[in-house]
């Protein structure tokens, strides 16, 4: 019987940077993932297309896989010879059941590898200023569950024992519903009520949240701030330092969050820019792209390599794409001397200049219609060869005005464009954590936008998120489904939508 491999890896808590290197590389070289609620998005849609993608996660409101189900689960694929990767929010073997797993696991002759995680209990406090030790306040820390605290005649946490501590720091995980109980028995123990607290909600997130109070009061005042899990509870004098030691937040877009809908394997340089801007970002891919296998006749370029003629690229994949293909096809890219490059703007300029290349034309407005009609009338196109490279969902408005004009044209469809249907996790985060922004970059981005979600849900998100365009065409899409577009880029690219998304977050 094939026997694959379990790796049971931390992702840490919250900031999707925060996987370790390892956890990361083995990630990317599973069959299958396993993964549980409150992964970061990115580190699930990250994932290279081939490998299948199961939310096991719990949600209070729908149904979810019991633990039994999961360790089933994970014992068939193994046994199938499947590389199995099951992702676990913060650390594995700190209150997430990843112990339980890995002794079913052994139990059943299944290899295994645990790949710690940075645990949230040490995290959080960190992303908002406070050391759980401190050489002159805090010599050793207590990590608790409040999980369940009031449930118990004898509590499984000596909460009276703690409380006479000196010299610690206690954090607690899963206390939200419990802190009043909590409180109370340390306060019933003698701990002064004065002893400094705080909840960390969203730990690591840009969008974290932080109440600063004390042992007699964080019950209330976690009430009134209406503080929600996950969150993480530090009580002892090292909360005092925050004062000093705070440093997370003060960037253009800090407690803003920015839902990209753009292709995953385009997205990652996206999604960093946004994230050192302080942004949260939530990773929702509208559309995936893969080589077009219609068939497409490629004889038609063999003529214009030799006596000359346009390449026309209308997107940035279809340079990725198609250089792809033809260096499978063709190998040597200096067979293309002959040829002169039209692309639709700056973002299709940066790709074809990724390979080294240079484009002989762009227009002065990145449309395909304005592109089409400078290139004609700077141009004289009769008798050329014009290959216009492009995706199969693009329209033939660009061949339609290039043949008026007397040339010779050929489209070349080099790649597809699918829409992404999210998971039911992923719907229900977007509605529980709605963006502050939502970016577009082509129209077929809202056409998956809006496949995805209700018509109610739409108008939930648009009445409370600006959208932001990166051109005409976008726009006239956004706005002919009957919503509106806040800020249209000036430049059509992601460097310059980005750009109009801090302008304008900087001017509120």
């Amino acid at each position: 019987m094939a026997t694959g491999i379990v790796y049971l890896i931390g992702a840490g808590p919250g900031d999707p940077e925060l996987i370790t290197a390892k956890g990361l590389r083995l990630l990317r070289k599973c069959d299958v993932v396993l993964y549980d609620s409150l992964i970061p998005s990115e580190l699930v849609v990250w994932l290279p297309a081939h490998i299948e993608r199961t939310y096991v996660g719990k949600r209070g409101w729908r149904p979810s896989m019991t633990q039994d189900e999961i360790n089933q689960r994970m014992l068939e694929l193994a046994r199938s010879g499947k590389r199995v990767g099951r992702l676990k929010g913060s650390d594995p073997l700190v209150f997430g059941r990843g112990g339980q797993e890995a002794v079913f696991l052994k139990k059943h002759g299944v290899p295994f590898e645990i790949v710690p995680g940075i645990t949230a209990g040490i995290a959080a406090p960190a992303y908002c200023g406070i050391p759980i030790t401190d050489r002159s306040r805090a010599s050793y820390v207590v990590l608790a569950t409040g999980h369940g605290a009031g449930e118990k005649s004898e509590p499984s946490v000596p909460w009276d024992k703690l409380a006479k501590l000196d010299g610690s720091t206690i954090v607690i995980y899963m206390g939200v519903g419990e802190i009043g109980k909590i409180a109370t028995a340390l306060l019933a123990s003698d701990m002064s009520s004065d002893t400094p607290a705080a909840a960390i909600e969203r730990g690591t997130y840009p969008t974290q949240r932080t109440v600063i109070s004390t042992l007699g009061a964080i019950a209330s005042d976690m009430a009134d701030q209406q503080v929600k899990a996950p969150a993480i509870i530090v009580i002892g004098s090292v909360v005092d330092l925050r004062q000093t030691l705070d440093w997370f937040g003060g960037k253009p877009l800090s407690g803003i969050r920015v839902l990209v809908t753009r292709a995953a394997d385009q997205a990652a340089e996206t999604y960093t820019t946004l994230r050192d801007l302080g942004a949260e970002v939530l990773a929702y891919p509208t559309i995936a792209t893969k080589p077009f296998g219609g068939g497409t006749c490629w004889q038609a370029l063999e003529q214009v390599l030799e006596s000359g003629g346009w390449f026309v690229f209308t997107s940035e994949n279809g340079v990725r794409y198609f250089m792809q293909a033809f260096t499978e096809l063709f190998g040597d890219i200096r067979r293309i001397h002959r040829v002169k490059i039209a692309t639709v703007g700056e973002g299709t300029s940066r790709a074809l200049a990724s390979w080294h290349m240079t484009s002989d034309f762009t227009p002065s407005n990145a449309t395909v219609m304005c592109l089409a009609s400078e290139l004609v009338s700077k141009y004289d196109l009769r008798g050329k060869h014009v290959i216009r490279i492009r995706g199969n969902l693009g329209d033939d408005s660009l061949e339609q005005k290039v043949s008026e004009a007397g040339a010779l044209v050929e489209p070349l469809i080099v790649y597809e464009t699918m829409h992404v249907r999210w998971s039911d996790d992923m719907r229900d985060r977007l509605i529980e954590y709605p963006p502050d922004a939502i970016l577009f970059t082509s129209s077929s981005t809202f056409d998956g936008f809006a496949a995805n979600l209700s018509h109610d849900e739409l108008s939930l998100l648009f009445n409370r998120a600006s959208i932001f365009s990166i051109g005409p065409s976008t726009s006239a899409t956004v706005r002919a489904a009957g919503y509106s577009v806040a800020v249209e880029s000036d430049t059509h690219s992601i460097p310059a939508l980005i750009d109009a998304v801090v302008h304008h977050y900087s001017t509120r």
